[in-house]
C-alpha cells in the first residue's frame, strides 16, 4: 500500500514569519512514506510530533523537551496517541528529569506511576525510531566542541544506554546508541537536514521540509500491513528428499539492489528480510566443493565486485543481522546473470532437475543469482 507524501502538499501550512519555524522530516522507504515528524526548536525547548505506519497500526507520538541555559535537556515528555489523536492505552506517557548527575524516568500507568533513577552525568533521552529532531541538541553541543560521541541516555524502556554522534566526512555524522546507526546531516545552525539509513537494515531515507498539517497527515495514513512476508521455497528430490528455504521477501521500492542500497558491495547480507534465512535439508547436499550434511543452516550472500558468494552458516534461530563468520560451514560462488524481467519482490526458488540434482535461485531486481547442487543418498 502506497502513501505518497506529495498527495498531502495541499495540507501544508504557511511558515511562521517570525520566531521559530516548524520543520518536518519525511521518512521514506523508496518512494513510500513510512513516517513523518514535525517539530519546532527554540532556545528553551523542542516540541514535536511523529506518526508512522507500523504493520497493522498507525503509531503516533508527541514529545516535548525543556532546555537549560546550556542548551541541554532538563526535562522531557513522550506521549503515545491513537491515530485520531486520542490517548493510547496506558502506559502511554513517559516523563524524564535530567539533572547534572542523574536521569529520572517515570512511566505513567492507568493507576500508578513507576519511577526509576539512573546515575548519569550529562544525560540525554533516547527517542523512538523516526524521532530524530532532538539530534539537533547533540549537533549543537558538538558545534561547541563538547564531546558527544557517547553520552548516557535513557529511553522509554530498559536500562541506561547511550547516544552520540561520530563525525564522518563533510557535515555528516553517524548516530550512536539508537536502534539504527543513521547517517545525519545538520547545517551550520544545527538544523537536521537529512537522515540516511541506507547503510542499515532500516533502509529509510529522509529530508527536511516546512510545516505541514500534521493532524491531517496522521489521519490520512494507512497501515503498511506486514512488510517482507515470510515464505518457503521447496524442492522435492525422491522419496523423503526435501530442500526447503524459509525467508522474508523484501521489495525493491525504487531502490538500487545489487551493489546498491539493498545488497551493498562486500557486506554480508541476510539473503532476505527480518529473521535470518534458513535452509533445511533431509539429504546431503554438495554445492561446488562444499558438502552440507542433512540438517538446518542459515544462508547469507556476499556480493563483491569480483563475484557473488553464497555462505552456509551453522548458527540457526537468529535475527537476520546476527551473523558470526566463525560459524560458517563454507561458501560457494554463485552465478549472477541478467534476469529475463524485473523482480520487485525478492524470490527464492529451489529447482528440482531430478532426484539427485537441483539448483538454488535468487531473483531480485534485474539479476538472478544461482548455484547448482547435487543430492546424496541418506
Amino acid at each position: 500500500m502506497r502513501f505518497l507524501f506529495a498527495s498531502l502538499a495541499a495540507a501544508s501550512l504557511v511558515a511562521q514569519t517570525s520566531g521559530a519555524q516548524p520543520a518536518s522530516i519525511v521518512y521514506r522507504l523508496g518512494k513510500d512514506t513510512s513516517a513523518v515528524e514535525q517539530y519546532t526548536r527554540t532556545a528553551t525547548s523542542i516540541t514535536g510530533d511523529m506518526v508512522q505506519r507500523n504493520g497493522p497500526a498507525i503509531a503516533r507520538y508527541h514529545y516535548a523537551i525543556t532546555l537549560g541555559k546550556d542548551g541541554r535537556p532538563t526535562a522531557a515528555t513522550l506521549t503515545r496517541h491513537n491515530q485520531d489523536g486520542s490517548a493510547a492505552p496506558a502506559p502511554n506517557t513517559w516523563r524524564y528529569t535530567v539533572t547534572t548527575d542523574s536521569i529520572v524516568r517515570e512511566t505513567v500507568f492507568a493507576d500508578s506511576t513507576a519511577r526509576r533513577v539512573f546515575a548519569a552525568k550529562g544525560g540525554f533521552v533516547n527517542w523512538p525510531t523516526f524521532i530524530y529532531g532532538p539530534t539537533e541538541l547533540l549537533a549543537a553541543a558538538r558545534a561547541k566542541k563538547q564531546p558527544v560521541d557517547s553520552l548516557p541516555a535513557v529511553g522509554n524502556a530498559g536500562n541506561l544506554g547511550f547516544t552520540g554522534l561520530i563525525a564522518l566526512s563533510g557535515d555528516s555524522t553517524r548516530l550512536r546508541g539508537g536502534a539504527y546507526a543513521m547517517v545525519l546531516r545538520h547545517d551550520a545552525q544545527q538544523r537536521l537536514i537529512s537522515v540516511d539509513g541506507s547503510g542499515t537494515t532500516n533502509k529509510i531515507t529522509a529530508t527536511r521540509g516546512g510545516a505541514v498539517n500534521f493532524d491531517a497527515v496522521a489521519k490520512a495514513m494507512k497501515p503498511t500491513g506486514v512488510l517482507s512476508l515470510r515464505e518457503d521455497a521447496r524442492g522435492a528430490f525422491g522419496q523423503g528428499g526435501m530442500v526447503i528455504v524459509d525467508y522474508g521477501r523484501p521489495q525493491v521500492r525504487d531502490r538500487s539492489v545489487w551493489g546498491g542500497v539493498l545488497v551493498p558491495f562486500d557486506s554480508v547480507w541476510r539473503m532476505g528480510a527480518n529473521d535470518a534465512t534458513h535452509l533445511f535439508t533431509t539429504r546431503p547436499l554438495v554445492m561446488g566443493s562444499l558438502a552440507i550434511a542433512p540438517g538446518m543452516y542459515t544462508l547469507w550472500v556476499q556480493h563483491t565486485r569480483s563475484g557473488t558468494y553464497l555462505i552456509v552458516n551453522k548458527q540457526t534461530g537468529q535475527w537476520g543481522t546476527v551473523y558470526s563468520a566463525a560459524q560458517d560451514l563454507g561458501r560457494v560462488a554463485m552465478t549472477l546473470s541478467d534476469a529475463p524481467g524485473f523482480t520487485e519482490t525478492m524470490t527464492i526458488v529451489v529447482k528440482s532437475a531430478n532426484a539427485t540434482s537441483g539448483a538454488l535461485e535468487l531473483a531480485w531486481g534485474d539479476k538472478v543469482a544461482s548455484v547448482p547442487f547435487t543430492i546424496g543418498a541418506r
